[in-house]
């Protein structure tokens, strides 16, 4: 089993389970990325996006390079969801300019009564950059591991690759919900089991991305995403080495369910920007910490905007409590034309403007 240094700020770790934290902890989704051209260099380097991914190498230095120019409370492993359904045999490759494509995707009924929770050797590169990037991190903050969500995974693999208007997996989960009920069934075994393996691997908070969950109609998306949302985090282990792993939940276009994702078992929720984060905070704020929620399209704003933009986030949460939590990030991943020194004062700005709204909290424990 591998050992790692002492975790130095561990923040982040203590908002997601609504403890009291000097400061509100923030990081990006997409934080390791396009904007940033320490990235695209190595981006060059690997020679494609695959190569990249699949390099522990690669995607270690990816991982650092945001928490070397930015005061961030958490790296997240550099990865992409469409590794597991890779793994699951569909044949993952990207199209320049279109993004990702299955050569096998799951159309009839053979392939998909065929679907089976693969091997997780075959994923032992995810789990080496899981290792490597804990050891290069040597305590600075917490790894977060992730997966898709079961539905979102079937959407690219049922479709495969994007949608407009997810019309082939969504006639299948109407035509044929057996069917559905399998490939999700399967997808969340997988997950749980990836999940487990990051954490054995090092990461110290893990965060399921159901992108594609807001597409659903109400109804169904409790029934074929959230359901095996569930079964994920019920499968989950919840502490390791002594430390409690909390999980995230985020389903984009999902501020219409949000009670019903806090009581999915997860320790946080994340909110896109379309959510007033003190009517959250009012509805669920005292069952899991709730993770968000800047519009990424801010960051484009001239310098005074972003930070009167980052207090307003700040202030709609409001003055922390026992028992609050709250991680800043934004509603979506960051654009890959964002300019770097946005995030600079964005970074600032959190950090410097929710001390503050601490104070409270930290005399009440």
């Amino acid at each position: 089993m591998p050992t790692f240094p002492p975790l130095q700020n561990d923040t982040f770790l203590r908002a997601l389970l609504r403890q009291p934290v000097d400061y509100t902890p923030l990081w990006l989704m997409r934080q390791a990325g396009r904007y940033l051209p320490e990235y695209r260099a190595t981006r060059a380097r690997a020679g494609s996006f695959l190569g990249l991914a699949k390099s522990p190498d690669f995607a270690t230095e990816v991982t650092l390079q945001p928490l070397d120019r930015y005061a961030l409370d958490a790296a997240i492993l550099f990865s992409d969801i469409l590794t597991v359904p890779d793994a699951m045999g569909l044949g993952l490759y990207f199209v320049d300019g279109e993004g990702p494509r299955f050569e096998r995707p799951l159309r009839d009924e053979a392939q998909v009564r065929a679907l089976a929770v693969p091997d997780m050797d075959s994923l032992q590169y995810v789990f080496d950059a899981v290792t490597q990037i804990r050891t290069g991190l040597a305590g600075r903050v917490p790894l977060i591991g992730f997966s898709g969500s079961p539905w979102t995974l079937a959407c690219y693999m049922v479709e495969g690759g994007g949608s407009d208007d997810f019309r082939t997996v969504k006639s299948m989960l109407y035509n044929r919900p057996d069917l559905m009920r399998h490939i999700l069934e399967t997808n969340a075994a997988t997950v749980a089991a990836y999940l487990n393996a990051q954490i054995d691997a090092g990461a110290q908070a893990v965060m399921i991305f159901d992108t594609w969950g807001g597409a659903l109609a109400d109804g169904v998306y409790q029934e074929y995403s959230l359901k095996y949302i569930r079964d994920v985090i019920a499968a989950l282990q919840t502490e390791k080495d002594g430390q409690r792993i909390p999980s995230i939940v985020f389903t984009k276009g999902g501020g219409l369910w949000l009670a019903e994702i806090a009581d999915s078992g997860a320790d946080a929720v994340g909110l896109d920007w379309t959510v007033n984060l003190g009517a959250a905070r009012a509805a669920v704020g005292g069952k899991v910490a709730l993770q968000g929620n800047l519009d990424p399209t801010v960051l484009f704003a001239q310098p005074e905007q972003i930070r009167r933009e980052v207090a307003r986030v700040l202030e709609t949460f409001g003055a922390h409590t026992p028992g609050s939590g709250h991680v800043f990030n934004l509603g979506h991943g960051i654009s890959q034309f964002t300019p770097p020194e946005a995030v600079s004062i964005l970074v600032d700005a959190v950090h410097e403007f929710s001390r503050p709204l601490h104070a409270g909290a930290n005399r009440g424990n």
